[in-house]
């Protein structure tokens, strides 16, 4: 016959290993979620980038001027919208859609990157000084459509950086 004392006992080894599997698998599902939907850990482009552009060029659906611009993350977007904005016409600006871009190392200055076909420039990528994760611009129907007529070449314009206030 078992005393009391035996069943409580083994009720509670029971209960440690019961305690002991869901917390594995609580930590298998956690490490799992990691994986599948991993964070956005990285800066992409902080603050606002200054960029004097001496050429027209398209961001996302807009064509803009040649001119001085601000190029910046747009606030709770999950850091997947950006907008540049003329200084010299700040009625004058565009909204396009990015996603993160990581370079093999990190760019020595800001630099925003355009795609070049013929004589049509299309805003590529933007990166901060030091870091290699940076954004890319998601190509317009149109960019697609020139891209297949035309040959690319890469034209990359240097900016300056303004940190935000009041983050």
């Amino acid at each position: 016959m078992t005393t009391f004392n035996e069943v409580t006992d083994k009720s509670h080894s029971n209960q440690i290993i019961t305690k002991a599997r869901q917390m594995s698998w609580m930590f298998i599902a956690f490490v799992f979620a990691l994986i599948i939907y991993p964070s956005r850990a990285h800066a992409q482009v902080i603050g606002t980038l200054d960029v004097n552009i001496p050429f027209e060029f398209q961001a996302g659906q807009a064509v803009l001027p040649p001119g001085n611009y601000t190029v910046r993350m747009v606030d709770n977007s999950e850091l997947a919208i950006m907008q540049i904005t003329s200084k010299d016409h700040p009625s004058t600006s565009a909204i396009f859609r990015v996603h993160e871009k990581d370079l093999a190392s990190a760019p020595t200055e800001n630099e925003v990157v355009f795609n070049k076909y013929g004589d049509h420039y299309f805003l590529a990528q933007v990166f901060d000084e030091g870091d290699p994760s940076g954004s890319e611009v998601v190509e317009s129907s149109y960019e697609q459509k020139i891209s297949k007529a035309a040959a690319e070449t890469k034209v990359n314009v240097t900016t300056q950086q303004h940190q935000q206030q009041g983050d």
